[in-house]
């Protein structure tokens, strides 16, 4: 019982650390074209190393140890469009009028002005971020009970690993949402409770374990493979842009390898640790 307390304990700091990252707002003023770019920008590349380099990569592994290489990877690469064609579905039914925000494109560009530009298309991608963070947190937070259950010590380093990666994560709904909004507080509290979908992950593993499955592998890599193909998505469809928007293109592009770096920096701490 004391394990499981403890699993649940570790997941929820993992889970509240895109809440470090959220925090960002309080340091940004609404007016600030260039931060909310970078913001962006850095967003989207984090988005894009981690579902490449590491979630597709690791959804593949699962997915042909249980049936197979080929056989694992077409389901690994289905399921991955499968994540793409449902955000896809989510960006067309998510009411938006198209229209007026290109009438208000000239006068965006030409004033930098918040007050005129195109903040609800600012909130909807704040949401989509969220929307994907929240889906892509679910399964991490099911993955690293299995492995606290299983293995303590690489449990501990996969939610380290989790911590230093769900800090940039942050920024990339909570800035949007600042933006369009005006409101820190919402923006804050909207990057923490996204956070907290580990948990709830945590407890659905908790839940199969007891009653239903004893190996998650499988249903780990599907979901895995899905949720890359979903920040694929939000990363090159709404984030970037949403980027070039409001910011020139060598300061986005910067700011989108730097969202590598950092990504890949947390990558490798958690093979260290390993």
């Amino acid at each position: 019982m004391n394990d499981v307390l403890f699993a649940f304990l570790l997941i929820l700091i993992a889970g509240l650390a895109t809440g470090v990252g959220g925090a960002v707002v309080f340091f940004s003023k609404t007016t600030n074209a260039k931060f909310l770019a970078i913001c962006l920008s850095f967003s989207a590349g984090v988005m894009l190393y981690v579902s490449f380099a590491e979630i597709l990569g690791e959804a593949m592994e699962a997915l042909k140890e249980g049936y197979g290489d080929a056989p694992g990877m077409l389901i690994a690469v289905a399921a991955f469009f499968g994540g793409i064609l449902l955000m896809a579905l989510v960006d067309r039914f998510i009411p938006h009028n198209d229209e007026a925000l290109n009438l208000l494109d000239a006068e965006c560009e030409r004033t930098k002005d918040f007050s005129v530009c195109e903040k609800a298309e600012l909130k909807r991608t704040g949401l989509m971020s969220a929307t994907a963070l929240a889906i892509h947190n679910f399964p991490e937070g099911l993955i690293t009970f299995v492995a606290l259950m299983h293995d303590p010590a690489v449990g501990i380093a996969i939610a380290i690993a989790i911590i230093l990666h769900n800090m940039p994560e942050g920024v990339a709904m909570a800035a949007p949402i600042y933006y369009a909004t005006g409101s820190k507080a919402k923006a804050f509290l909207l990057s923490v409770s996204t956070g907290l979908t580990q948990l709830l992950g945590a407890f659905v593993a908790w839940l199969l374990l007891q009653n239903v499955f004893d190996d998650m592998e499988t249903i780990s890599g599907i979901a895995f493979a899905a949720v890359a193909g979903i920040m694929v998505f939000v990363a090159i469809h709404q984030l970037l842009p949403a980027a070039q928007k409001y910011g020139k293109h060598h300061l986005v592009m910067k700011w989108l390898f730097a969202g590598m770096a950092v990504m890949a920096g947390s990558l490798i701490v958690l093979e260290f640790v390993l």
